[in-house]
């Protein structure tokens, strides 16, 4: 079976968020299963330079206001097809917002065109020997493409999978664009990409797609209720069956404590106190503090719970622990988390923007990793606190409540126990955590029993791409 990713970014070349690491990984990790898959992605610059030439596939003359051509090639492992696009792609800033923080004021035409372009890539037959059987469209920016493969023709013969890995963002654009993006009139009603009073090429996705998947159980049973959907609730539950929840994994190679060339690799947990020990040291901490060492690697935004943690820091440091965090995001939590690191330099350490070496060596040194996220679709920074022995203290929402078993009496005693969960949202239930973690701290026999167990609880593909195979195959069933 073939299938064609449809993405806005594949990490390492170009990430934001959980997405980029997905896009990359689910590739390699379904070949396994009988799929070949190959993503395509714009040709931002840093994606273009790492292709080089590429072998031109397809073109258009005019395409949202410029000509366009689609490159083929392999970037490592990856085969892409790259949507080489100058007037649209090729600019400063993020991949959706241009340098002054802002959206691109084309961000409706920029995504547009690649799913345009990947529904060609699905209609036009062999392209150089091949053709998808299924298409899966990532996020609203590419909403659009099960919409143009109904347009060309395309889904008659190519079934199509809406994959949602975060509803909060929905690809709005005015009602007035419907003739510009190339949308069919009669699909802005109720049942199409019609969402309240604008178009949304999220709900286009789900709308047109034969399948829709989103990157947890949980984070599936969530969305369908009105407290969660975020407005998609009832279009979600008239999907029924053909709506579904599979976990995300990661990549076991790149997160591996004892191949990381990022940190003081380690085994077992006599290495990891190096490991901390090193963070220790690197962030100018003290060496002597009681308790537990805590981390976070996060976007600094009300969605992740930041309030709540900074909230939550005094009850921390007066419990004698410590914090590290990475991020950015909100200028106010910036400059509050900032704030608490020049009140408590010997116990808070923060770095603003973005380290994937610092990332993992924060990671491998920390005791535990804090995320109180209000909602959650799934998390990475929880599986790699597992796979690391870094516990996870974590919001009982989406993907956090599918991988982190809960420390309980009844957990404890069958060693089973990876983590401490609290009810979401709330400031009083992250602090009891926080007391909870404090207490485990203080009985070493039982900390360490939960630090082995996450250590050797899966976290990677294997039965997630299994998984995903057996979706594409249903919605190559359906044609």
């Amino acid at each position: 079976m073939k299938v064609l990713s449809v993405a806005s970014e594949i990490a390492p070349l170009v990430k934001t968020g959980g997405l980029a690491d997905v896009v990359s990984a689910l590739p390699l990790a379904i070949g396994n299963h009988g799929v070949e898959m190959r993503t395509l992605v714009p040709g931002y610059p840093v994606i273009l330079d790492a292709l080089g030439k590429g072998k031109q596939v397809l073109t258009e003359g005019n395409l949202f206001g410029g000509p366009v051509q689609v490159l083929y090639g392999t970037v490592g492992d990856q085969q892409l097809y790259v949507l080489d696009a100058a007037h649209l792609f090729y600019r400063g800033g993020g991949p959706y917002a241009a340098p002054d923080g802002y959206d691109w004021w084309d961000n409706p035409e920029r995504f547009a065109a690649l799913s345009w372009m990947g529904a060609r890539l699905a209609n036009e037959g062999q392209i150089h020997g091949w053709k998808p059987d299924v298409v899966q469209a990532h996020d609203w920016q590419a909403g659009l493409t099960p919409v143009y493969m109904q347009r060309l023709g395309a889904s008659h013969s190519v079934g199509s999978v809406m994959t949602i890995h975060n509803i909060a963002f929905t690809g709005s654009a005015g009602a007035e664009m419907i003739h510009a993006l190339r949308l069919p009139l009669e699909g802005y009603n109720e049942g199409g990409f019609e969402f309240y009073g604008r178009i949304s090429m999220l709900k286009a996705g789900i709308a047109y797609s034969d399948r829709v998947n989103t990157v947890s159980p949980t984070y599936a049973q969530e969305l369908r209720t009105p407290a969660l959907g975020m407005g998609f609730d009832g279009i979600l539950r008239y999907k029924g069956a053909h709506f579904s929840g599979i976990l995300n994994g990661i990549d076991g190679d790149a997160w591996n404590p004892e191949t990381d060339e990022n940190i003081i690799s380690y085994k077992v947990l006599r290495g990891k106190a190096k490991a901390r020990a090193a963070l220790v040291a690197e962030m100018g901490l003290a060496e002597d503090a009681p308790g537990p060492l805590c981390v976070g690697v996060s976007r600094l935004t009300d969605q992740k719970g930041m309030d709540l943690l900074l909230g939550a820091l005094p009850r921390l440091l007066e419990r004698g622990g410590q914090f590290v965090l990475l991020g950015s995001g909100s200028p106010a939590f910036e400059a509050d988390f900032r704030a608490a690191a020049a009140r408590a330099p010997d116990r808070v350490a923060v770095h603003i923007g973005y380290d994937e070496a610092l990332a993992h060596r924060i990671i491998a040194g920390g005791d535990a990793i804090l995320i109180p996220s209000r909602f959650e679709p799934c998390g990475l920074t929880q599986l790699y606190g597992l796979r690391y022995g870094t516990v996870p203290v974590v919001a009982r929402t989406g993907g956090l409540a599918d991988t982190v078993i809960a420390s309980t009496f009844a957990t404890q005693r069958a060693k089973a126990a990876t983590g401490i969960v609290h009810v979401p949202g709330s400031l009083d239930a992250l602090k009891g955590a926080i007391d909870d973690l404090c207490d485990l701290w203080a009985q070493p026999r039982l900390y360490q029993q939960m630090q082995r167990n996450g250590m050797k609880f899966p976290v990677g593909w294997d039965s997630s791409a299994a998984d995903y195979a057996a979706l594409f195959r249903e919605a190559a069933r359906t044609l």
